[in-house]
C-alpha cells in the first residue's frame, strides 16, 4: 500500500497520490501533473480514480489533464456554481475501490457548496476509517475560509460547521490529509506541521474547541480574508479544464538588445528585495520568488505579457514554475543581468530605505506632506500597530493606489520590509517620486521598544 503526499511550494498546496493492488488514485492534483505519473509508474501503479475536494481558487487543477494521459475519471462534488465539464459527480456515501482500500465520499459543504471529503478505509482491518482527505474544509490548526458567499455569510458557516463535525465523527484515530499547509492563503492559522489526527485536532485545533454553532457561525463571519483577482481565474478554469502546463519550465534567457526589444506588460523583478531596492530597471515590479504564489495574482491578469529579471537561471525558472501553477505563462522571457546592464550605462532605479530613527524623526514632525503607509494585512495590524500609520493591505494597492496623493511622501512599512518593497515598487510604476521603505518595519520598530 502507498500514501505519497506531494507538495507543491509557495502555494502551500498539498495533493495525494494513494495506491494498492496495482491501482491508484490522485487527491486534488496540480496542474503540472507528471509527478503523479512518475510515481505510480516507479511503484508499478495504474491511476484509475482522480478526486478534487472543491473547486480550488488559488490554482489551476491538474485533474482533466492527468485524466486525458491516464483515461482515469475525475470524480467531483455537487452544487460547484456550474458544470465541472471534465468530472463525473460524486455524492454523499459513493464509495470507490483501490485494492484493498476503499474511499467513501463525505458531503461537507461550507468553504465551498461543492465541497467533499475522502474517508479512507482499509479493508484489511475494521476498525474505522485509516484517515480523510480533508480538502479545505479542515486543516492541521485551523478549518477552511467561509467568505466566498458574502451574501449568505451565516448560512455558509453554519455548513461548515456541520460538516466538521461529520468529518470528526470518523474517530480520533483517522489521520487528516487536508488539500493545504502553513503559508496557504485559504487559512491564517495554519500549524507548520502537516501532520495530525482528529482526536488531536479535536483537542487542540481553536476553531474545533468552539462547541456551539452559533459562536462558530459568529467567528467565522468576523475573520477577514483576502480575495485576489485571479481567484476569479481559477474558478473558471477548474469549471472549463485548464491548459496542460508548458512543457518547458524555465524561460527563454534573452541577452541585453533582445530584453530591450520587447514591451510587456509587466516587467517582473524577481530577485531580492533588497537586490531590487538598490537598483531596479524603471517600471519594473518587485516580486520576489518566494512572494509570487501570493501577490502575482494581485497585480498581473490573465491576458498580460511578463518579462522576468532575476540573478541566475534558477531563480527564473522557479518563478515561472509558481506563474505557471496560476495560470500566469504568458512569459516571453528572462534577463540576469542587472550589474552588466548598468556597466553598460543603462539607467537603473533605486528605492531609498531608511531606519527606525527617522521614522521616529517623521512621526514627531509636522506630517503635512508624509504618510507612514502600513501595508500587511488587517490581523497583522489588529495586533500591533504604529501610532499614526496608515493602512492599506498590499494586495489591493493593484486598485486603491488610486485614493493616494502622488505628490505626498510614503514610507512603506510591513513586518519586515519585504512586502513594502513590494507596494513601494508598484507605486513607483504608478508615478509616485517620493517613496521610500522602512528597513525592518514592523519587527525593527518593536525591537527598539524592547
Amino acid at each position: 500500500m502507498l500514501l505519497k503526499k506531494i507538495k507543491t511550494p509557495g502555494l502551500s498546496h498539498l495533493s495525494y497520490l494513494v495506491g494498492s493492488g496495482g491501482k491508484a488514485a490522485v487527491i486534488d492534483p496540480r496542474r503540472d501533473c507528471d509527478i503523479y505519473l512518475e510515481i505510480a509508474r516507479a511503484e508499478g501503479l495504474e491511476i484509475t480514480h482522480i478526486f478534487e475536494t472543491h473547486r480550488n481558487e488559488d490554482l489551476v487543477s491538474g485533474a482533466p489533464i492527468l485524466s486525458g494521459m491516464t483515461d482515469a475519471p475525475v470524480f467531483h462534488g455537487p452544487n460547484a456554481a456550474g458544470d465541472v465539464v471534465y468530472a463525473e459527480i460524486a455524492g454523499h456515501g459513493d464509495r470507490f475501490k483501490i485494492g484493498q482500500l476503499i474511499l467513501e465520499v463525505i458531503k461537507t459543504p461550507g468553504h465551498t457548496d461543492d465541497h467533499i471529503a475522502f474517508a479512507l478505509y482499509d479493508t484489511e482491518y475494521s476498525d474505522g476509517a485509516v484517515g480523510v482527505f480533508t480538502g479545505d474544509a479542515l486543516f492541521v490548526g485551523d478549518v477552511g475560509r467561509t467568505d466566498f458567499y458574502p451574501d449568505r455569510q451565516q448560512e455558509v458557516a453554519g455548513l461548515l460547521f456541520d460538516s466538521l463535525q461529520k468529518i470528526l465523527s470518523l474517530g480520533d484515530q483517522a489521520i487528516i490529509y487536508p488539500a493545504h499547509g502553513a503559508g496557504s492563503v485559504c487559512g491564517s492559522g495554519m500549524a507548520e506541521r502537516e501532520f495530525s489526527t482528529l482526536g488531536h485536532e479535536r483537542r487542540n485545533n481553536p476553531r474545533l474547541q468552539i462547541e456551539s454553532r452559533d459562536e462558530f457561525i459568529e467567528i467565522k463571519i468576523n475573520e477577514n480574508h483576502y480575495q485576489p483577482p485571479y481567484f476569479r481565474l481559477m474558478e473558471r478554469l477548474n469549471l472549463d479544464g485548464g491548459d496542460p502546463a508548458p512543457r518547458v519550465a524555465e524561460p527563454k534567457i534573452l541577452n541585453l538588445p533582445e530584453m530591450e526589444s520587447h514591451s510587456p506588460t509587466h516587467l517582473v523583478d524577481v530577485r531580492d528585495p533588497m537586490a531590487y531596492a538598490s537598483g531596479h530597471f524603471p517600471g519594473s515590479l518587485s516580486l520576489p520568488v518566494g512572494m509570487i504564489p501570493a501577490f502575482a495574482g494581485w497585480f498581473i491578469g490573465e491576458e498580460d505579457t511578463v518579462l522576468l529579471i532575476g540573478s541566475d537561471q534558477s531563480q527564473l525558472a522557479a518563478a515561472t514554475e509558481h506563474l505557471v501553477r496560476i495560470a500566469l505563462d504568458d512569459i516571453i522571457g528572462g534577463y540576469t543581468g542587472i550589474v552588466p546592464a548598468a556597466a553598460a550605462g543603462r539607467i537603473m532605479e533605486q528605492i531609498p530605505m531608511i531606519e527606525t530613527e527617522e521614522i521616529e524623526k517623521r512621526l514627531n514632525e509636522d506630517r503635512d506632506e508624509w504618510t507612514l503607509l502600513d501595508v500587511r494585512d488587517a490581523d497583522e495590524r489588529a495586533e500591533a500597530s504604529i501610532d499614526g500609520s496608515e493602512h492599506i493591505y498590499v494586495g489591493e494597492l493593484n486598485e486603491r493606489w488610486k485614493e493616494l496623493d502622488r505628490s505626498r511622501h510614503y514610507t512603506m512599512m510591513c513586518a519586515s520590509g519585504m512586502r513594502a518593497t513590494v507596494a513601494a515598487g508598484w507605486l513607483s510604476r504608478q508615478g509616485f517620486e517620493k517613496i521610500d521603505i522602512y528597513l525592518g518595519s514592523m519587527g525593527a520598530w518593536q525591537a527598539s521598544l524592547a
